[in-house]
């Protein structure tokens, strides 16, 4: 990761994961959405993030709020930054009805809560959000590339003029959201993206980043010869 412009951040809401990365240095922060905490099975949201913070004082993490509407969702982001000064509150760029949550983050950057604006998907909302934030307060603006290449769709114009909007306001940093393979992070860090979220299987092969792949043959045929014995067939 040395050699790396790119912040890499773990996504996910295992914790005893979050905890082993951070111990061993393997990423610079984390994030979280509703999705991820389902999927790890917790139970209780604030002592979820109590742990969290405890385990992690000093890097950056993301915790999404639960809200649908303006209202509820200022509720809780003065709820989740008192978490800890690490802490980044995660506000979608639209509700489930389509609503434009731009007046909230508005509102919030004033007040200077740091914030991750996500589920971003157009050149057209990079712009409003940079637009709407206050200068010098710290905002993600995470653009989904993954689900948008999902789609068919080459994701990196967008991804190259995102990082010359969000670059033109101190404080605002473009973040490559859905990372879908480790080369993800050599393009994130090409373009100039300033974070790239990251599962847990693609934080593993980082290290794999310049590694001479004239080895990778023997590697994959060792890797087979080891599965051909502890499954214990035969052809002859």
């Amino acid at each position: 990761m040395s050699n790396l412009n790119v912040k890499v951040f773990a996504d996910g809401a295992d914790i005893e994961q979050m905890k082993k990365a951070y111990q061993n240095k393997e990423v610079d922060g984390f994030t979280t959405n509703p999705s991820l905490m389902a999927k790890a099975g917790v139970q209780d949201y604030k002592q979820f993030a109590k742990e969290v913070v405890e385990a992690i004082p000093d890097a950056s993490i993301s915790f999404e709020v639960f809200g649908d509407d303006m209202e509820t969702m200022e509720k809780e982001a003065e709820i989740i930054q008192q978490f800890g000064e690490n802490i980044f509150v995660k506000i979608p760029i639209v509700n489930t009805k389509g609503e434009s949550m731009i007046p909230l983050i508005k509102s919030l950057s004033a007040k200077k809560v740091k914030l991750n604006v996500t589920a971003v998907y157009t050149i057209e909302q990079v712009k409003e959000i940079t637009e709407a934030v206050t200068e010098g307060v710290e905002t993600y603006v995470s653009v989904f590339a993954g689900r948008i290449a999902d789609t068919g769709v080459d994701p990196l114009p967008l991804m190259k003029e995102s990082v010359e909007v969000t670059h033109r306001k101190k404080g605002v940093q473009l973040l490559w959201a859905s990372c879908r393979e480790l080369f993800n992070v050599i393009q994130a860090d090409e373009i100039g993206a300033d974070i790239i979220t990251c599962p847990a299987d693609v934080v593993k092969k980082v290290a794999n980043i310049g590694r001479d792949i004239n080895e990778l043959s023997v590697d994959t045929v060792q890797g087979f010869a080891k599965d051909i014995q502890s499954s214990g067939l035969s052809i002859l």
